[in-house]
């Protein structure tokens, strides 16, 4: 009997070693890159790069535990930054708001603002949005975060769309409204996830006239195409098809907490909506079949993917830019990573980041159980943007003494 539990108790702690990865090691990020000045700009600031990530010893080797303790708990000891909610009312009727945090060191001496552009059904109420709003303030950096029209319970929907994986023109009203009241600042736009599809398509939109004011961007644990990363999240292989479920739900949720605007009679004939279909999907592309392509008026979910994809507007990013993956991203499987590794290797001004741990926007570090209050995500972004301010300055500088020459 004895000899049987025991047999039991290993076969246990063989499994959960298995999935804590407890026999991986601390590792430096890979750094995809041609444009060697602008990688050497890069480390003067963000040395941390050279320098091996890691993970909190017991589970932080293991994504799936790094990506459900992000999505359940969170940060550990995360501050509550005190910011001011601006209200925008767009021509569509949608009431966009974004909330913005003044920065807690006055002694940095440029006007810095990061334009923030969160996850899937997130706003600056998220917890790893707040955590690392707190420390760039505290490096002297102002922060707008945009809230996903429809993600806010204390905000109502007041015109029958939310938010999509493609739709930049929240972003793009947020970025005109910090121009209108800060007009000199520098802005460095950056995308978790979903914001870091939304951040770099708005980029590399070919119709898109930016504001000289953006200095560049970078994205975080995006899957740069809907279509492929939908196939694979379909499949329960490494329980993608999981998240994708708690994806779902979560877009559904937001869906019926604003069904007296999303699902009113006048709606539902407009856009031919059946709110059973919406209910009773069970993936997001069937989500997106019963609801978000009838709203934004796409003729397959296929073509509202392939205008959503961020893969499809790489070739048109002009400034400089930051991709972060992690290779045991749950979500992003290392598939569909390829198209930014050769994004990164043939273009200049463009790094892409690829670390062997962190999970889908996890990155904790430091500790046996308990991770640091800040994580190396909150680390490194904060590095990385005084790295795109410091290419921002020099590339000033150049075009100041070829115009004199």
């Amino acid at each position: 009997m004895s000899t049987a539990l025991l047999a039991v108790v290993a076969v246990i702690l063989c499994i959960l070693f298995r999935i804590l990865n407890v026999n991986s090691q601390p590792s430096k990020p890979a750094m995809f890159c041609s444009d060697s000045i602008f990688l050497e700009t890069v480390l003067k600031i963000a040395p941390l790069l050279n320098e091996p990530y890691i993970p909190t010893r017991l589970w932080g080797f293991s994504g799936h535990v790094q990506t459900i303790v992000h999505s359940i708990i969170g940060r550990v000891r995360c501050p509550w930054p005190i910011g001011e909610r601006c209200y925008l009312h767009l021509k569509d009727g949608t009431t966009l708001t974004y909330d913005v945090y003044q920065p807690l060191d006055l002694n940095h001496e440029d006007d810095f603002t990061l334009a923030i552009c969160p996850g899937i059904g997130n706003t600056s109420e998220s917890v790893y949005i707040r955590t690392f709003v707190h420390y760039a303030q505290c490096h002297g950096y102002r922060c707008a975060v945009l809230n996903h029209v429809g993600a806010l319970n204390s905000v109502k929907v007041t015109a029958p769309r939310i938010f999509t994986y493609g739709h930049t023109g929240d972003y793009h009203e947020m970025l005109m409204h910090i121009l209108e009241k800060q007009p000199s600042t520098r802005i460095v736009c950056i995308g978790f996830s979903l914001g870091g599809n939304l951040v770099t398509k708005y980029l590399g939109e070919k119709n898109r006239i930016l504001s000289p004011n953006i200095v560049g961007g970078i994205s975080i644990c995006q899957g740069y195409c809907a279509i492929e990363g939908t196939k694979w999240l379909l499949n329960w292989q490494n329980f993608r098809r999981f998240y994708l479920y708690v994806m779902t739900e979560s877009m559904k949720a937001i869906i019926l907490r604003h069904r007296h605007m999303l699902l009113n009679e006048e709606t539902k004939q407009r856009y031919k909506l059946n709110e059973h279909e919406i209910i009773t999907a069970a993936t997001l592309p069937e989500l997106d079949e019963a609801y978000t392509r009838r709203v934004y008026n796409f003729n397959s979910v296929a073509e509202l993917y392939r205008w959503s994809s961020s893969i499809n507007y790489l070739q048109n990013i002009s400034l400089p830019m930051i991709f972060i993956n992690a290779r045991d991203d749950p979500i992003v499987p290392d598939a569909l990573l390829c198209p930014v590794r050769n994004f990164a290797t043939t273009h200049a001004k463009v790094l892409y980041l690829e670390l062997a741990h962190g999970g889908h926007l996890g990155f904790y570090e430091g500790g046996l159980i308990n991770p640091n209050p800040v994580t190396w995500l909150d680390r490194a972004l904060v590095a990385l943007v005084g790295s795109l301010a410091l290419v921002h300055a020099d590339s000033t500088l150049k075009n100041g003494v070829a115009k004199i020459q």
